[in-house]
């Protein structure tokens, strides 16, 4: 951390993040509400507030499973179908930052008998100086089947791609070009004090994942659990010439499908994901109610992401269409700057169905 004073000598609390292809933002602390400029801010998924260590954070989604391959790469080709394409839009923090944090994606997957085969493309955006990361990620999985009856599976899954990052230097405003007089402001035509080796970069990634679910159709229960890590290689990031490493992120998740009756189903699910000090755990119960008139099912349900948000998601499931949008309701200690306004979040899966559809199909198209 480095102290930033005035000219005078008061202390104006102002976070510097030097390292920023280890971290990912340069942010003021005392006087956000006075408008000083914002260039990016960690919010850590387990809702401590404002960044306060320069470790790298991934981006998250309300919709975790909605984009499978992004949650685990052993759901590449899990599904009942000949093939199936998603599409994504996120953005957060309209509330208190110029510019928002957007996510985009969409993806690909289709299963070729035992094996499942896919490609990812994601692009996250932040700040005003458009701090950008974008990656597209091959994706294989294999399932294996433990009993004659084909219920139990254990899918196995693995990634390897392209990570690109990049920042609008020209755009950013540092510690050195703050200048205390007048109620305090940024002076571009100081020195900055930073020497950036380069704008942009690109490193290769390396993922893998594991998952169990239980497919046995007419069952009443169809509980799924899984493990997966991203960025095995720990590769090497940084705008400023640095040794900074990207950690690993961790993800647990889980749940089971409750098949009540022809027109009900439950889905509790939960999601742990660690990546070094930031953690979040977020639980959901989602109902899919079939409505028979217009021979689509329902859903609707609340998540909580542990001291971060509440959110709600609706969507509709019709044919080889499922759509579905959510909101989160801030709960974190922005919440007074923000107004509790949180994330928008959009999904659109199609799946090409093979000659009977299946709504509620028990492998875990989650």
């Amino acid at each position: 951390m480095i102290k930033i004073t005035d000219k005078d000598g008061t202390n104006q609390n102002i976070l510097l993040l030097r390292s920023m292809g280890r971290g990912f933002f340069f942010l003021p602390l005392a006087r956000v509400a006075a408008g000083f400029f914002l260039l990016f801010f960690s919010l850590p998924s387990g809702g401590s507030g404002w960044a306060s260590s320069c470790t790298a954070q991934d981006f998250h989604l309300s919709q975790y499973d909605a984009p499978p391959l992004f949650l685990n790469p052993a759901m590449t080709g899990m599904f009942d179908g000949q093939y199936r394409i998603h599409a994504h839009y996120r953005t957060q923090w309209a509330a208190v930052a110029s510019k928002p944090f957007t996510t985009t994606g969409i993806s690909f997957d289709m299963p070729v008998k035992k094996f499942g085969v896919g490609l990812q493309v994601m692009n996250y955006r932040a700040g005003a100086g458009s701090y950008n990361v974008s990656s597209a990620l091959l994706s294989f999985g294999y399932d294996v089947v433990f009993d004659k009856e084909n219920n139990h599976h254990l899918a196995l899954g693995v990634q390897y791609g392209i990570l690109q990052k990049s920042v609008n230097t020209t755009a950013l405003t540092f510690g050195n070009q703050y200048v205390g007089a007048n109620g305090g402001s940024f002076d571009a035509g100081l020195a900055s004090g930073e020497t950036f080796s380069n704008s942009s970069f690109a490193v290769s990634d390396i993922n893998a994942g594991l998952l169990y679910y239980y497919a046995k159709d007419n069952s009443r229960l169809n509980p799924f659990i899984g493990f997966s890590a991203f960025h095995l290689t720990q590769p090497t990031e940084s705008f400023l010439g640095g040794n900074d490493k990207l950690p690993i992120r961790y993800y647990v998740h889980g749940g089971t499908k409750i098949n009540v009756n022809e027109k009900i189903q439950f889905l509790p699910k939960f999601v742990y994901m660690k990546q070094i000090n930031s953690q979040a755990f977020t639980v959901s119960l989602l109902l899919n109610y079939f409505m028979k008139d217009a021979d689509s099912y329902l859903i609707f349900g609340p998540t909580y992401r542990n001291k971060d948000a509440a959110i709600i998601e609706i969507g509709i499931n019709k044919g080889k269409y499922t759509a579905r949008a959510s909101y989160d309701i801030n709960t974190s200690s922005l919440k007074s700057a923000s107004g509790s306004r949180g994330g928008f979040e959009i999904s659109l899966t199609y799946i090409a169905r093979r000659s009977k559809p299946n709504p509620l199909a028990n492998c875990p198209r989650l």
